[in-house]
């Protein structure tokens, strides 16, 4: 399930309640850092415990191969004082060649005494003794020996420069039985190659070898010959000695075979010693780790949990509270008691429910006091329209009964002012085409020309082919009316153009008296001035807001006048469809 799938899930749960999901963000938001920190703190941890337990158990196998190499040196080094090139190998050979008595008794007596020196002096060597292997017989031990003393069946260690090492094993000294390392080295006498000097290492050495490796980690180890067999082992069901080690410590210093780690320090002399330790023991710290780290993460899932239903009863009560506001509201308009849940958020909403809820019933008691003026506003309406009508039907009338009695100067205004009327006061919408505009302006004009007791004449100029094109209702009339209001006398001239190029251009020119620029202002932005002088009530204001309104900035108003000179008016108007000025 990809994340998106699940939240829509979870959005779209309808049997989850609010508690149950403020659990499930709680526990989610407090699980998913504890998840983190437990896994980067996890691997953390478990690189430093691994180099600290890598590093106390290579720490002490250095040591222990230290303590081994110092070990067969010292062995080494006695070694070669009792061979044939030594002192005591010669004295040893005059003992034996010699025939006198004396002499054999104070060669016996030296040799003795100089053994007991060598072994005082190298306090990490033990038993010291010669063997004559032909007749199986030991001279010389500088301390009681077993009777079962048999080299042959020592497991063999190392080999080299004519010594040969053994071990550990158990010590053939008769007062210890502890493992010791030895080594037997040939004399070479003269006329005799049985003679063998064997010494042991001391078991002191060996055994702090073993105590160290039970302090770390309880490390088991093993000690590997040349050719990795194994010469002695401390686990021999699992690495029995005598097999040869699996592990690849000639190309690697570490491993795991038969769910035991193994770490190898290898000598320059080619023997080895490795450091066992179960994976069970060598996880132990991290396991008992890992137990407090899921511990804590149960303790602080807990106390999440309890911050939850903490949290949730602390938004139970104000949801109550609203939920009671809200009945209230739906069931009728009595007030409420006041109700704190000293949760200044909680407190601070309620407050403004409650003024939303004042303001509701407000409204509904404006609502139904507009409802009942209703009734009134739709008889007003009704006695608005028959106002119109009536003086329409009026004119009607008078025009009959002017041609019934053959007043056609009468009956020639009456059409005029019928057709005008029914123009501007009729039922038409706000918009309407050029040709009934043109057809407006000239009714208009003959009722002005009988009106007015000075001569005028006015000459229109209309393109055919935009007569059907849509514009602003009662646009070009109150244009016409300014150059009537201002000025006009005797011999006066109005053109009226209306032509079409990219756009459709309106020029309305006469030969009045003109206007200074703050009268042109004036008759522009003052309603009053216009609701005094036109008859009609509508002036150049509402052509300009017209404009505004239809065109949205893509028509242009423009007045032009000088006193003395006359007065030009400017519209240039794009070009609309009907149903872009509906």
């Amino acid at each position: 399930m990809n994340r998106s799938s699940f939240w829509n899930r979870f959005a779209n749960a309808g049997t989850l309640t609010l508690k149950k999901r403020i659990m499930i963000l709680f526990s989610i938001s407090s699980l998913i850092p504890f998840v983190f920190v437990f896994f980067i703190s996890y691997h953390t941890i478990y690189s430093i415990l691994t180099n600290k337990i890598q590093d106390s158990i290579r720490s002490n196998l250095r040591q222990a191969e230290f303590s081994m190499e110092n070990a067969i040196g010292n062995l080494n080094s006695v070694s070669q004082q009792l061979a044939y090139s030594g002192t005591i190998g010669r004295e040893l050979d005059t003992l034996f060649t010699s025939k006198d008595p004396y002499v054999r008794s104070q060669m016996n007596d030296e040799i003795n005494s100089e053994m007991n020196l060598i072994t005082f002096t190298n306090p990490n060597v033990g038993l010291t003794m010669y063997y004559f292997q032909q007749d199986r017989q030991i001279r010389f031990p500088n301390s009681g020996v077993k009777p079962n003393f048999d080299p042959t069946g020592l497991p063999l260690f190392a080999q080299y420069y004519g010594i040969t090492y053994y071990g550990p094993h158990p010590s053939f000294d008769r007062f210890n039985n502890n493992l010791v390392m030895s080594a037997m080295k040939q004399v070479k006498l003269p006329g005799r190659n049985d003679v063998y000097v064997y010494l042991e290492s001391s078991d002191k050495l060996t055994q702090a070898i073993f105590d160290k490796g039970k302090q770390v980690q309880n490390v088991q180890y093993l000690f590997l010959d040349n050719s990795h067999k194994i010469t002695y082992s401390q686990i021999p069901d699992t690495f029995p000695a005598g097999s040869v080690f699996a592990g690849d410590i000639a190309n690697v210093s570490h491993g795991l075979q038969r769910d035991y780690y193994w770490f190898n320090e290898t000598s320059n002399q080619g023997w080895s010693i490795v450091s066992i330790i179960s994976k069970a023991e060598y996880d132990k710290e991290m396991n008992k780790w890992f137990l407090q780290i899921i511990g804590s993460s149960l303790f602080f899932l807990a106390v999440s949990l309890l911050l939850a239903w903490l949290l949730w009863k602390m938004v139970y009560r104000p949801l109550s509270n609203f939920n009671k506001e809200i009945k209230l509201l739906t069931s009728n308009e009595a007030p409420s008691p006041l109700i704190k849940t000293n949760i200044p958020e909680f407190d601070q909403l309620l407050d403004k429910f409650r003024d939303m809820k004042g303001q509701i019933w407000d409204l509904f008691n404006e609502v139904q006091q507009k409802e009942k003026r209703r009734a009134d506003l739709e008889v007003e309406k009704l006695l608005y329209q028959i106002n119109p009508h009536f003086l329409m039907n009026t004119l009607d009338t008078v025009h009959w009964l002017s041609v019934m009695n053959g007043q056609q100067e009468i009956d020639r205004i009456v059409s005029s002012l019928n057709k005008l009327l029914h123009y501007n006061l009729g039922k038409l919408g706000q918009t309407s085409t050029i040709r009934d505009e043109v057809d407006a302006l000239k009714q208009y004009l003959t009722l002005q020309k009988v009106r007015y007791d000075f001569e005028f004449q006015v000459n229109i100029e209309v393109d055919p082919s935009i007569l059907d094109t849509p514009i602003p209702r009662f646009i070009l009339q109150p244009l016409v009316e300014n150059s009537l209001y201002h000025g006009f006398s005797d011999n006066g001239m109005i053109e009226v153009r209306i032509v079409a190029r990219e756009m459709i251009e309106i020029s309305i020119q006469d030969n009045g008296s003109g206007m200074s620029q703050a009268e042109i202002d004036k008759l522009l932005n003052s309603e009053q001035l216009d609701r005094e002088k036109v008859g009609m009530g509508i002036g150049m204001n509402y052509v300009k807001r017209m404009l505004e309104v239809f065109y949205n900035g893509k028509a242009r108003f423009r007045i032009e006048s000088e006193p003395g000179k006359g007065t030009s008016i400017y519209l240039t108007l794009s070009i609309l469809k009907k149903e872009d000025l509906q």
